[in-house]
């Protein structure tokens, strides 16, 4: 029987309760141990307060990130924050050391403020309105987070410096898409931000270098989806693009035409058999003893190639066109692992290749 999973508490949630706690020492007043946070949904949890710093006009209190048995690469990390008194009557977020800065349209904090989101910006005001309703500057820090943020989508969403405090609900659900999810839509909000009007959607690294082999790219047009590609193009249908092209492996994008709009190996199938099924439909064979998808179009000649790929781009389109009605029109392309074509459906005029595309 597999163990339950332990949840945690995110960046969000930690940077309002060592808001909280600084806030009571720079009044003077005593900081509990442990200060009880109220989340977005009115439950309330305790989270540890590890250290408190006094200076002459300033006060700090820093919570370590617990994510739970998620793998969240700021698990263990130290959150930061210092509290000093404003004459403005507000809160000014300010980002300190480890916290990026958002610097593109499209994200859900303008451009020059912290990366501090709405949510838990709003959850370490309410944290520190509990203590006084002066004005207050607020700087939130993750030591560290400025090497840790290049593991990171952060430098491609345009956020310099360090990471994003983040949370929508103030807990971490262990191994949940929903943080890759997010920064999927954050990723497709710049494209879109940026007057992107004919996107092209890849499954990651070696998609994004081959299409950047095969067109001409402007910056934010390209969009990594991973897995998600249900979700995102559920998102991409109702917006007013002129046009889509999704480029990438048949080994992915060949799981769309059967339907599957997670392409996670755990939670999908795999695209062979559909692949040697058309195979055998359009050429009367398939390669034999090829366990992938790229050993079976390696098998075949190049006319054969091109053949069976335009044919799975065909039934790729096809099938988003039928799942999510999009009012522009779709095209794809299907390359191989070293960014070769194999095939291709729709009209490319638009992203005009570099080199000959055969």
């Amino acid at each position: 029987m597999s163990k339950e999973l332990r949840g945690g508490y995110t960046t969000g949630s930690c940077a309002a309760a060592a808001a909280q706690a600084a806030t009571l020492a720079l009044y003077g007043l005593p900081v509990p141990p442990c200060i009880e946070l109220t989340l977005p949904d009115n439950s309330r949890v305790l989270l540890t307060v590890e250290d408190l710093q006094y200076g002459k006009e300033w006060c700090a209190a820093s919570v370590r990130k617990d994510a739970g048995d998620d793998p969240d690469i700021t698990n263990g990390s130290f959150v930061v924050a210092t509290v000093a008194r404003s004459s403005t009557g507000g809160i000014i977020f300010k980002a300190g050391d480890g916290v990026g800065t958002v610097t593109l349209p499209g994200l859900a904090v303008l451009p020059g403020e912290p990366a501090i989101n709405p949510v838990p910006r709003r959850m370490i005001e309410q944290a520190v309105r509990q203590v006084t309703g002066d004005g207050l500057i607020i700087t939130i820090a993750i030591p560290g987070g400025r090497a840790l943020a290049t593991k990171t989508f952060n430098p491609r969403l345009g956020i310099e410096g360090g990471l994003s405090v983040l949370g929508t609900t103030g807990r971490v659900r262990p191994f949940s898409h929903q943080a890759v999810q997010e920064t999927i839509r954050c990723s497709f909000a710049i494209t879109l931000a940026c007057g992107i009007k004919d996107p092209i959607l890849v499954p990651g690294h070696i998609g994004a270098r081959a299409a950047e082999r095969h067109f001409r790219i402007r910056e934010h047009q390209l969009v990594e989806v991973g897995n998600e590609w249900g979700y995102l193009l559920k998102l991409a249908a109702v917006e007013p693009l002129e046009r889509l092209l999704l480029l990438g492996h048949p080994g992915k994008l060949v799981k769309l035409a059967a339907g599957q709009w997670d392409t996670h190996s755990a939670r999908s199938d795999s695209a062979l058999p559909v692949v040697t099924r058309r195979c055998i439909e359009l050429l009367g064979s398939a390669p034999d003893g090829t366990p992938t998808v790229e050993g079976l179009f390696q098998a075949l000649e190049p006319a054969e190639r091109l053949i069976l790929g335009n044919a799975l781009a065909d039934d790729t389109v096809a099938s988003i066109i039928r799942t999510f009605s999009p009012g522009f029109p779709v095209a794809a392309v299907l390359t191989d692992n070293n960014g070769d074509w194999l095939g291709s459906n729709g009209d490319l005029t638009a992203w005009q290749g570099k080199e000959s595309l055969l």
